[in-house]
C-alpha cells in the first residue's frame, strides 16, 4: 500500500507556471479524481506524480519517501500509468499487448503467473475474445480497453488514469469504472485518474482535487466540493446539484461575464 503525498508542487516553462504550489494527498483504496476545465493542469500534476516530469519545487512522496530519492526501477514497479494519449503497435496481438505491462517483472522467460494475471485481466473486461486479433484491427473504444488491461495487468500499488474512459460509450464506462473501483477497494490500490465527466466523477471517486489556474480550489468528498458555486467560478457555469442515491450536477447556462 502507498500513500501518495503532493506537497506545494510548482512547474512550468521559464517564467510560465503550470501548477503552483499544489498539494494533494491520496490514500491506498481510494479513488481520488482530479477535476477542473481545460488548462488548469491536471494532465502536469498526473505527470509529475508518474516521474515522467520533475517539479521546479516542492516535494512528491510515496510513504514518506521522496520520489527523488526513488531510482526508476523502485518507481516503475510501484506505478502504472496510462496518458491520455497512447500508441499500440499494430503488429502486435491483443494478448502481446496487455502482457507488456508486465515488463517490470519479466525476466528472460514468461512465467506463468504473468500469463495467468494477462488472462485473468482480459477475462475481467472481456476482452479474451480478442486476444489473438492485432490490435491494428481494433475500433478506438477497444483499443482503449486493451490500454486498460495493459495498466491493470502490472498491479500497481499506484495507478494513474488520464482521461481512462473518455472514448467508451457509456455501458463500457460504467464497467471499466466499477471494475477500477473493485480492484482500488480489494488491492488497497491508491488510484488516481482525470475526470472530465463530473457525474461519473461524483459517481466513482472517494475524494476530488479541483484544479483551476493552476492552483487547487477546493478538495475534498465528492458533496462537499460539487457546489454551485464551485461550478460557476472554476467552470463559469450555472448548474443545479441533485443529491439522492447518486449526485447528480445539471448545467444550466453558461456564465456570461459582466460587461461592465
Amino acid at each position: 500500500m502507498v500513500k501518495v503525498e503532493v506537497e506545494d508542487v510548482s512547474f512550468g516553462y521559464g517564467s510560465n507556471y503550470v501548477l503552483k504550489d499544489v498539494s494533494m494527498i491520496a490514500l491506498p483504496g481510494e479513488i481520488t479524481a482530479v477535476i477542473g476545465p481545460n488548462g488548469a493542469g491536471k494532465t502536469t500534476l498526473l505527470k509529475l506524480i508518474a516521474n515522467v516530469i520533475k517539479p521546479k519545487s516542492g516535494r512528491i512522496r510515496f510513504n514518506g519517501v521522496d520520489t527523488t530519492e526513488m531510482n526508476r526501477d523502485e518507481i516503475v514497479k510501484i506505478i502504472s500509468y496510462l496518458p491520455q494519449e497512447n500508441v499500440i503497435p499494430g503488429i502486435l496481438t491483443v494478448y502481446e499487448v496487455v502482457l507488456l505491462g508486465r515488463i517490470p517483472y519479466l525476466s528472460w522467460r514468461v512465467d506463468r503467473r504473468d500469463l495467468e494475471i494477462t488472462e485473468r485481466i482480459l477475462s475481467d473486461l472481456g476482452l479474451e475474445k480478442y486476444a489473438k486479433r492485432f490490435a491494428n484491427q481494433l475500433s478506438g473504444g477497444e483499443r482503449q480497453m486493451v490500454l486498460i488491461a495493459q495498466a491493470l495487468v502490472r498491479e500497481p500499488k499506484v495507478l494513474l488514469l488520464d482521461e481512462p474512459v473518455s472514448n467508451l460509450d457509456i455501458r463500457n464506462q460504467l464497467e471499466i469504472l466499477d471494475l477500477i473501483r473493485a480492484i482500488t477497494k480489494q488491492k488497497r490500490i491508491t488510484t488516481i485518474l482525470i475526470l472530465h465527466d463530473l457525474n461519473l466523477a461524483a459517481r466513482y471517486a472517494d475524494k476530488l482535487v479541483v484544479l483551476n489556474s493552476g492552483r487547487v480550489y477546493a478538495c475534498g468528498k465528492p458533496e462537499e466540493v460539487l457546489t454551485p458555486d464551485m461550478l460557476t467560478a472554476v467552470y463559469g457555469v450555472e448548474a443545479r446539484v441533485y443529491i439522492d442515491e447518486f449526485i447528480q450536477i445539471v448545467p444550466v447556462k453558461p456564465v456570461i461575464p459582466s460587461l461592465q
